[in-house]
């Protein structure tokens, strides 16, 4: 595609998001939105109050404690390591979870409940 052509088409397309972004500001619900975003952020400025802070206020269980901690895991618990050995080959197995392709492949070729009985050991 000459560069002309390319021009035209990133032409077009701009004029097309222009003229959804003019639907849009003449949207009666954007219009409302944008009206209570500006009297709430005013509101939290007025009171020195954060985003974190209302959203703690309004649902304290969905607001993490600080800054910080939203970064932290959902919390859900570690699963356990369990350990499979193959006795036709000697193969170990270690996995977290059931989809690792080895153990799925030996579910296949020999039965889920066989497989189970060649689980060794599991650690936390």
């Amino acid at each position: 595609m000459s560069i002309l052509a390319t021009y035209l088409q990133k032409e077009q397309q701009l004029k097309q998001l222009q003229d959804k972004l003019e639907q849009l500001k003449n949207d009666d619900r954007l219009k409302a939105e944008l009206e209570f975003k500006e009297k709430l952020e005013a509101l939290m400025e007025k009171f020195d109050k954060s985003a974190v802070d209302v959203i703690r206020l309004l649902n304290p269980k969905s607001a993490p404690a600080n800054a910080s901690s939203s970064t932290k895991s959902t919390g859900r618990a570690k699963r356990k390591l369990k350990i499979f050995k193959n006795p036709n080959t000697g193969e170990v197995v270690e996995t977290r979870g059931g989809n690792q392709k080895t153990l799925k492949a030996w579910k296949d070729e020999h039965g889920a409940e066989t497989v189970e009985s060649w689980l060794v050991r599991e650690e936390a």
